[in-house]
Order: structure tokens, then sequence, then C-alpha cells
């Protein structure tokens, strides 16, 4: 269950509640009993561990590029035949 923030604009106190997030928000302060509380807005924490990313995170299996490059590649035309495909 998330943690709210509170303070009271009459008196100034400032408390944390634990609600849950169908709770309605609370109003009176539990000090002076006025009815002045509003939501504090904090950041919320987030904390990243580890070295970073893995070469086991990208799509390709060998973790590098997904496709070869054209000076690879080198298709031969079909009008080319080798030695050993021309026949008598």
């Amino acid at each position: 269950m998330p943690v709210y923030t509170y303070r009271c604009e009459n008196c100034g106190i400032q408390f944390e509640k634990q609600q849950s997030f169908t709770d309605n928000p609370l109003k009176t302060c539990p000090e002076c009993r006025k009815k002045a509380l509003k939501k504090v807005i904090t950041p919320t924490k987030i904390i990243f561990k580890g070295s970073g990313f893995y070469a086991t995170d990208h799509k390709s299996p060998s973790g590098g590029t997904s496709s070869p490059k054209k000076s690879e590649t080198s298709e031969k035309p079909s009008s080319e035949k080798t030695s050993s495909e021309k026949s008598d």
C-alpha cells in the first residue's frame, strides 16, 4: 500500500499515512481538528541497480547487429556461372 504525505495549512504539521488506492484522502488535521489537510506531492524513489545492459538484452541471438552489412554479403548475378555449373 502506498504512503501519502499530508500537510495542514492551518497549523503546519506534516505527517505520512499509509492508505489504499481506494481510500478517500484525509481532510481533517489530527492536531488542530480543522479541515485544512492537503496532499504533498513527493518524487518517487527509483533505484537502478546493476552495471547496465548485457549482450543478452538484444533481440538478435548473437547480441550484435540484427542485419548483415552489404559489404559482407557478396551475391553473384544469375547471369554469371562458375566453371562447375557449366555443362556441355
